[in-house]
Formats: structure tokens, sequence, C-alpha cells
């Protein structure tokens, strides 16, 4: 009984203009051949199309070879026939990591200081796609490091987070795998996240003492003083102003750019979302119904007569109170907290971030860049979507259904 041949492996690489008719060309070929399909990978940028097939073949790969090349020159593609190519390439494993790079521009020398700083550390870039071209470039690339430890995983981290700062760019990290893709619950800081400017100083707009109360909140937020002993201290000064002024204020709201996109999207796909704020429950409500949002928590003025008394009652949410919300939401809409993303600016919103699987430092303070997941520098809150993997063609695409227009200018 003569022996069973060894099966050759063949990588076919076509490439040319994308049109229809070409992988079913293709496929026929290897059909002919009896030919086993062990891998098939393809990406079409700007109409040129280029498709990757690995095949296992137990007899005459140079015919195969000759056969393929004549049957693509039909459709007019260019073909490259390896004999012999390795099976188990290490992309084959799957990547390890998932970077999401954004710019408002994304220039090349920027672009290729990240993958400079990747091949240093023996970083292979598996695969790159463009997520969106609106409001800022945003590039996905998944890739692998070589030695997949918790040290690799700090070091890739580290090495982002500072030529992140220095070239100008966004680069959120995350684990490739299930937990990626299984987000299901955002909670949004208010203040200079959902909103642009800070409730708190516009009451104090109306009680005449805005700069007071804007030197407070930034120490506050910048961690150098308790966020309790902030609040009290700016809520005092509006002792005396009509409670019709917190409706005034609502009334005012700005929200960030970006902002009704992402929960708009974000609640197509299932996703719980709330805000979890250190403002004020009148305010928030307003803005929670607005939104369509799913849960809210705040803080509670004291009125009296129809006044602000200058006093906050009950609960407050400061620091550790944001984190507890975030975990009584979870448990209440059953969501794990490896599941939850956070998103904030500021020192107050540090254990929330920390506590949620994903956390976001959106244009915030030092003290929060260097604890969150991730940091985003773009004054667009819809750039949370392209982390979570959404593509600005999605967004787009789902808008277009609904009959909305296009927010592009």
């Amino acid at each position: 009984m003569s022996p069973q041949p060894t099966p050759t492996p063949v990588l076919i690489t076509v490439t040319g203009p994308d049109k229809p008719g070409v992988s079913s060309v293709l496929f026929a070929v290897l059909t002919r051949h009896g030919v086993e399909i062990l891998d098939v990978e393809q990406v079409t940028i700007r109409g040129q199309l280029v498709l990757g097939v690995l095949v296992s073949t137990d007899h005459d790969p140079e015919g195969l070879q000759e056969a393929v090349e004549q049957a693509m020159a039909t459709v007019t593609m260019q073909v490259t026939v390896e004999i012999g190519a390795d099976p188990m390439s290490p992309a084959r494993q799957g990547s390890s990591h998932v970077l999401v790079v954004l710019g408002r521009p994304m220039p090349a020398r920027a672009f290729a200081e990240v993958a400079m700083r990747l091949a240093a550390l023996d970083v292979n870039i598996d695969a790159i796609r463009r997520v969106a071209d609106y409001p800022v470039t945003g590039l996905e690339l998944r890739v692998s490091v070589a030695q997949d430890t918790p040290e690799a995983d700090a070091a890739l981290r580290s090495a982002l987070a500072e030529v992140s700062v220095r070239v100008g760019l966004d680069v959120a990290v995350e684990r490739e795998g299930l937990t990626r893709r299984a987000k299901r619950m955002v909670v949004f800081d208010v203040d200079s996240t959902l909103i642009q400017g800070e409730v708190i100083e516009m009451l104090a707009a109306h009680a005449g003492c805005e700069a007071e109360v804007r030197e407070i909140t930034e120490a506050a937020m910048r961690g150098e003083i308790d966020f309790t002993e902030s609040l009290e201290r700016r809520v005092a000064c509006l002792a005396g102003l009509p409670e019709s002024v917190l409706d005034d204020v609502a009334d005012e709201l700005t929200l960030t750019p970006g902002a009704r996109t992402t929960i708009r999207t974000l609640k197509r796909i299932g996703f719980r979302c709330g805000v979890v704020s250190g403002g004020f429950t009148p305010i928030i409500r307003r803005l929670a119904d607005d939104l369509g949002l799913d849960f809210h928590v705040a803080n509670d003025l004291e009125v009296e007569d129809g006044k602000l008394t200058g006093r906050v009652i009950g609960d407050v949410i400061d620091r550790a109170g944001k984190a507890a919300a975030l975990r009584r939401f979870a448990a209440q809409f059953e969501v794990p907290l490896s599941q939850c993303v956070a998103i904030g600016d500021g020192a107050n919103d540090i254990d929330m971030l920390g506590t949620a699987g994903l956390g976001v430092a959106f244009n915030a303070k030092p003290a929060l860049r260097e604890v969150a997941d991730t940091a985003l520098s773009h004054p667009y809150l819809d750039v949370v979507l392209f982390v979570l993997g959404v593509t600005r063609a999605e967004v787009e695409a789902a808008d277009a259904a609904d009959g909305l227009p296009l927010p592009r200018p």
C-alpha cells in the first residue's frame, strides 16, 4: 500500500479593482482541484480588493498555481501564489489587543510614531480598518504582543499613553475578546462630560458669585480639596436664590457635541444608559427625560419658602457615592461590572471609572487621566462609540434608516 502524499499548503493572494465575480472564479478553480480551505481573509480599500486564501492540496501544487493564474487573468486581477506557505502563522492565534487611534487630523508622522513604538515592543499589527472619518479620523488596529503577559499589557498601555500625548493622538487600548464586545451599560458624568460647562457655575452666575464658585470647582476637579467640602462651600453661595432658577438653568444647558448621537446609538444596540452626577436632581431629571436615559442620580438642594437655603440634603453624590451608584444601577439591571463603561472628567470620577470594566477619561484633569483605562481629548462625545467598536458608517446607516439627517456640516 503506497503512503498517503503529504499535503502542501498554498497561499493565494489576489489583488486588483473590486468587482463581482472575482471570488466565484477563484473558488471554481479551487473546487476543480479538490483543495481543502484553511483560511480566507478579504479587505477592500477605496475600491481595491485584497483577497487571501490559504489552501492545502495533496497533489500537483504547481498545476494549481498555473490554473489560478490563468483564471485570475480572465477577470484582470493580479495574483501571487506561495507554495509551501506556513499554515500556522501567529495571526491565526488571534489578536491580543485592540487599539483605537483617533485624530483630527491624523498626520502620517503621528501614526508612524505609534507604529514604531509598537514595533519596538515587538507588537505585531494584525489588521487595520477605518472606523470613523467624522468628527475625527478613527483607525482600529488589532495587534498581538509577542508574550501575552500582564507585564507586556502594562508596558503596551504605558508606552502608548506616552506617545499619545507626544504626537497629539488619542489611543485607546483594550484586550481583545468577549469582554470587549459584551459591554451593556454606560454611565456618564454630567458636568463637562455630557454637557458643556458646570451647572453649579451657571447657578452661581445667577447669584453673582460665579468666579468664586469656579475657583472652588477647579480645585475639586484637580483633586486638591475634598468634593463634599467643595460642594458645601459652593452651594452656600446659592442661598436666597429662587427655586425657579433651577428650571432656568435646565433650559440653558448645552449638550456636548455628539451626546445625542452617542446615547441614541447605544440604546439602539441594547445598552442601558444613565448619569451619575454631583449636580442637582431637578436639573439632572430634566436632562435625563430629554435624552431618554434609563437612570439618573444627583444631589438634592434644600428649599424653604420657594428659595434655596444654601444646603444639600440627603446623601452626597461624591467620589465614593458615584462608584456606589454605579454598582447599584449595575445590580438593578443585572449587568456585571465588567460589562459597564463609565465616562467622566474630574477627580471625583476616579472611583466610578475604576469600578467599571472600562473607564474613559473625557477631556479630563490629569488626576483622572492617570487612572483611566483610556483618555479622550477631542471635544466630541461620539468618539466613545468608536472605542466601543461602533463605526461611523454604522451610526449613519442607522440614522438614515430612521429618517434622521447626517450630522455633518
